[in-house]
């Protein structure tokens, strides 16, 4: 009977999480997928293409900054009517950019969407660690951050292809197609999720304490030194390891690849040790940079340093978001939108580093900037390592016990 009862428990909460990645998939293509078709957009609304370039910036600005803001706002909501309701703004703001001639209201509905994004990502953590056993948290997590690996891998060439072949708006109607199927899953498959006792007040004295601070700083600083290199790593693969054009593709689709292996694996290792995952993969990523630098004109080298540096960095994403969410305890509701933030803040950083780099010196220079980042990230992993988390109180009756 409590066999049954476990097999029933386990499908819904896979049926939960399936729901979760998919709308997770849609945020991140979305906002990915505009680098594919910039120059399209550029062309269809009138401006030139490093105007065009703030379509990526607003949504990123959204979801760092309006995220947390409408997760306060709707902190004391149902997290399920949260979720459908995030869905639908975000279909609402890809419908009327869609339909605008307007290159400054499709920054607003840039901006919109990018804020409805930040409030789903923060309230699929919150439902998928309500649907499972505590046991299985980091997975929970690992398959939600899947969502967005995935879409890294994929948003930028999928968007390329069906903005040659649809247009932009074509592509973006496509976007709204598959958030719809992603709102309709989440009506159907997941379940009501209590709000948590503690309002926003309250939740913001344990969600910013000097603990999370730290944690939600290491987030930052992985991120920085990702993109620091990142960004560049065309024109370093060009300059220096003699590899350009398709061939050069091939290296970022392995990248994205690993990324998409390691968020998968690396909720297995936030569930055993998510703190020493964080040592671990902060050197891993250290070494790695040390490598594209040091051997950077080898190709096969650099081809093997990409996939391990894939896999450190999103093998990560699910312990950085495990630690804050847990280290904030009572305040881990409002904790979960926090991550994301500190993530973009991140990425525009480790972007305007290395341009700062190479604009002085050669194109290894940002390799060499994302290693003397990710030292430093390896340093506060290291000292955030024994952090532990306050007492938390029981929940009363978590959606993953439910039967139905």
């Amino acid at each position: 009977m409590n066999t049954q009862a476990g097999s029933r428990g386990s499908r819904r909460s896979n049926r939960v999480l399936g729901t979760l990645f998919l709308g997770m998939f849609v945020m991140g293509g979305a906002e990915l997928l505009v680098v594919g078709v910039l120059d399209v957009m550029a062309r269809d609304l009138g401006v030139p293409v490093s105007s065009a370039g703030a379509l990526v910036t607003t949504y990123a600005l959204g979801l760092a900054f309006g995220g947390p803001l409408l997760t306060a706002l709707t902190m004391r909501l149902d997290k399920r009517t949260v979720l459908v309701g995030a869905l639908l703004v975000f279909i609402l703001g890809n419908v009327v950019a869609v339909t605008t001639g307007s290159f400054g209201v499709l920054l607003a509905c840039r901006a919109l969407t990018g804020a409805a994004a930040g409030l789903f990502d923060a309230t699929a953590f919150a439902v998928a660690l309500a649907s499972v056993p505590p046991e299985r948290a980091g997975r929970a997590i690992a398959v939600v951050i899947s969502g967005v690996s995935v879409s890294a891998a994929l948003g930028v060439p999928l968007g390329t292809v069906a903005g040659n072949l649809l247009g932009w708006r074509g592509t973006f109607a496509a976007v709204i197609v598959l958030a719809g199927a992603a709102t309709a899953a989440a009506v159907a498959l997941v379940p009501s999720v209590p709000p948590a006792k503690e309002g926003a007040a309250d939740q913001a004295r344990h969600a910013f304490a000097p603990r999370v601070l730290a944690v939600l700083g290491l987030c930052f600083l992985v991120f920085a030194s990702t993109y620091a290199a990142l960004t560049y790593i065309v024109p370093f693969l060009a300059e220096v390891t003699g590899v350009s054009g398709a061939a050069a593709g091939v290296f970022l689709l392995a990248y994205g690849a690993a990324t998409a292996v390691g968020s998968f694996g690396g909720g297995r290792f936030a569930d055993r040790n998510a703190a020493g995952t964080l040592v671990a993969g902060t050197a891993g990523c250290a070494v790695t940079l040390l490598t594209l630098y040091v051997l950077g004109a080898h190709p096969v080298v650099v081809a093997a340093a990409m996939l391990v540096w894939g896999l450190c960095v999103f093998g990560m994403a699910p312990s950085l978001q495990y630690r804050v969410v847990g280290l904030a305890g009572p305040g881990g509701g409002l904790a979960q939108s926090l991550p994301a933030s500190a993530i973009n803040a991140g990425v525009a950083f480790g972007s305007f580093a290395g341009g700062v780099a190479i604009d002085r010196f050669p194109v290894q220079a940002a390799v060499l900037t994302a290693l003397g980042i990710a030292v430093a990230a390896f340093a506060v992993a290291a000292a955030t390592r024994r952090f532990t988390a306050p007492p938390a109180e029981e929940p009363a009756e978590p959606a993953w016990a439910t039967e139905g």
